[in-house]
């Protein structure tokens, strides 16, 4: 799908949120391994599970045509700085909710943008009278976890011991979800 622009303006950075374009494939091709590399709080390690720049295309036009999904960027003096995904299922039984995930580069954090990139996504769902949001996010990451809280997510379960890090610790991922229309 794709939404109409959205500005924001916050401690004198202004950005933009927008659904993201084929022309964008290149720069989240790099943006990508960037991020993952930049915390411990991605799934992925710098390089891992590679996107290259015809797949990213690909990702796009499919999150474009597609009822139950949405792909939008943060745009700052120019540059993409963040992305965020929401991808339902074509599995009827599974319809009635998407996956919503996020990440913003480091040097970028404290401007709301993936507070932003969260609620253009959360109005987005309601629009599509989505029933549910899920998204996984790592058990240390507190302030991620007061965010989604914050928004209305609740925390479903814990899966232990779910990631091992580079460290050689072993992680526990949390499972939240939002629901719409009163339902739980």
């Amino acid at each position: 799908m794709i939404i109409d622009d959205q500005e924001y303006r916050v401690k004198g950075m202004q950005y933009t949120i927008r659904s993201a374009v084929e022309k964008d494939a290149d720069t989240l091709c790099s943006l990508r391994v960037q991020l993952d590399g930049e915390t411990e709080n991605m799934d992925r390690e710098a390089g891992e599970a590679f996107i290259d720049v015809a797949g990213f295309r690909e990702l796009i036009r499919m999150d474009t045509a597609k009822r139950n999904h949405l792909f939008l960027v943060a745009v700052a003096s120019g540059d993409i700085v963040g992305y965020c995904r929401c991808a339902g299922s074509e599995l009827k039984r599974f319809s009635h909710q998407v996956e919503f995930g996020v990440c913003v580069a480091r040097s970028f954090w404290g401007y709301g943008i993936g507070k932003e990139l969260l609620e253009s996504s959360l109005q987005w769902v309601e629009q599509q009278g989505i029933e549910k949001v899920t998204l996984k996010v790592l058990a240390t990451n507190d302030k991620a976890i007061r965010l989604y809280e914050a928004d209305g997510f609740e925390i479903e379960g814990v899966l232990k011991r779910d990631r091992r890090h580079a460290d050689g610790q072993y992680y526990d991922t949390v499972v939240m979800a939002r629901f719409f229309d009163g339902m739980k």
